[in-house]
């Protein structure tokens, strides 16, 4: 009897433990999906379910470079376009449609696009109809502190300075090992480098060199700046021809093909 009393308090206790750590993993689910948190006139919200985490304020801070106010010069990569170099354009220059993806490295709902639908834009752009230009923010840094927005994109853009292609490739590297928002993962510039590794070819010494000094921190800045000026309110937003992309459907992304059909439909193609 004292032995089957036994076993019954260990099932109890087993099931308690389990019921236990589940209800952990449902807290802490809730929280990763529905952030708020208010940092000065910042606001980031990151809804339940897929939808965009939207930065507001009534008036946006300027970025600086690495976050320091550094004073350090401004350096372009090549291969930037738009005004001011802060666009990065990814497929033909001259295509006669427009997709804009605006993204935040640490977003994690950017995270859940990409996956869903990162190829997708790739392969939109193969006919030479559409071409994707990026639009990189750094606003998650502010809202939860840390910098790995900021040394992501700085990061990104030595990637640029090597091609597009190779940005585009070390783009997707980046968000397929995206850490935990909350951990600034991507502020130790040893990871980013050690991801660079799964891009072949990317990881010359002017690229390596530039990661480590924070060349292209100052254009980061700029370029989180020009999205700070874009109206854009949440990342990921994506647009063609100026014609907002539904993105989420409910808790799910849009499969490729509902993506697919709706940047077709916006461009007339």
């Amino acid at each position: 009897m004292a032995q089957a009393n036994s076993k019954q308090s260990q099932r109890i206790s087993a099931r308690e433990r389990i019921q236990e750590a589940q209800r952990r993993e449902q807290a802490a689910a809730k929280r990763r999906q529905r952030i708020v948190i208010g940092v000065a006139a910042v606001v980031v919200l990151a809804i339940a379910g897929g939808g965009a985490i939207a930065v507001s304020s009534a008036k946006k801070d300027k970025e600086t470079a690495a976050g320091s106010g550094s004073s350090a010069p401004l350096v372009v990569p090549a291969n930037a376009s738009g005004q001011d170099g802060t666009v990065i354009t990814y497929g033909k220059a001259d295509a006669p449609h427009t997709m804009e993806v605006y993204e935040d490295f640490r977003c994690p709902v950017c995270k859940h696009f990409e996956a869903a639908n990162g190829e997708t834009v790739k392969q939109l752009t193969a006919d030479g109809q559409i071409k994707v230009e990026f639009h990189l923010a750094s606003f998650l840094d502010k809202a939860l502190g840390g910098k790995g927005s900021r040394t992501a994109l700085a990061a990104a853009g030595a990637a640029l300075n090597e091609g597009v292609d190779k940005f585009k490739a070390f783009h997707d590297v980046l968000y397929k090992n995206q850490p935990d928002e909350r951990t600034d993962g991507f502020g130790d510039t040893n990871k980013i480098l050690e991801l660079a590794d799964q891009v072949p070819g990317l990881k010359t010494d002017a690229f390596v060199k530039a990661v480590q000094d924070g060349t292209y921190a100052p254009w980061a800045a700029k370029v989180a700046n020009a999205f700070n000026d874009s109206g854009v309110q949440g990342t990921p937003t994506v647009k063609v021809d100026g014609k907002p992309v539904t993105l989420f459907s409910g808790q799910n992304p849009a499969t490729p093909d509902q993506f697919t059909a709706q940047v077709k439909q916006a461009a007339g193609l």
